[in-house]
């Protein structure tokens, strides 16, 4: 087949689904956006990646001057999520978006350079282009790698209670678990180890501390569902 038309290249994108656990919800930040398209309306914090960076570059670039996290330091985890593509998703013309899926835990997000805020992924505001579609993708993408590795170190102090623990995976299943099967369940899973200390919360029973062996990726012999 012979195309005559003219080779015009879409846009470079990079965004970040960056997830929290506040209050025993799931959430995610986003940034409302200052500027036209979708002016005043929430988004996923991103950019154009120019032709002198790689994706990552860019995205680091963006994040800090546009929200002020650095995603090297700021960040428990981050990975390359997924390629958007769809051709309509943005009403200034074909734009790819190379979206990063990150975790991080007790955020300061008080000093930011623009008007940010978590959300919980189950009540999200009235989103910009297909930014609503790509957090939910996110959503499910956590929620599967938290049942085949050990990703869940990523939304933890170093040392946890299993209360603390059972809390994430619940949060991100976004349902209740049993928690004497959860328990029995997960220990089997030789991910994490017994701390000697005890964490002291008010007249309840003190809590054995555990800390997880490896903070790096680790795929599990066996899934956890």
């Amino acid at each position: 087949m012979n195309y005559k038309k003219q080779y015009i290249p879409p846009t470079l994108t990079v965004d970040l689904v960056l997830f929290q656990i506040i209050n025993n919800e799931l959430c995610v930040l986003l940034m409302k956006r200052p500027n036209d398209p979708f002016k005043g309306m929430w988004a996923l914090p991103g950019g154009y990646n120019p032709e002198s960076e790689t994706t990552m570059e860019a995205l680091n670039r963006i994040v800090k001057n546009k929200i002020g996290i650095d995603t090297n330091k700021d960040l428990s985890y981050i990975e390359q999520l997924y390629t958007f593509d769809t051709v309509a998703r943005d009403p200034r013309g074909h734009a790819v978006s190379v979206t990063y899926m990150g975790c991080s835990q007790n955020l300061n997000i008080d000093k930011a350079p623009n008007e940010i805020a978590f959300f919980p992924v189950a009540k999200l505001p009235k989103t910009a282009y297909d930014h609503a579609d790509i957090v939910h993708y996110a959503h499910k993408r956590m929620s599967s790698k938290i049942t085949y590795t050990n990703a869940a170190f990523a939304f933890l102090a170093d040392t946890f209670t299993l209360t603390e623990l059972q809390f994430v995976y619940e949060a991100i299943f976004d349902r209740k678990l049993d928690k004497r099967n959860f328990r029995k369940k997960f220990l089997t899973l030789n991910l994490i180890s017994e701390t000697k200390k005890i964490q002291k919360v008010g007249a309840h029973r003190p809590a054995k501390l555990y800390k997880f062996k490896s903070k790096s990726i680790e795929e599990l012999a066996r899934s956890f569902e």
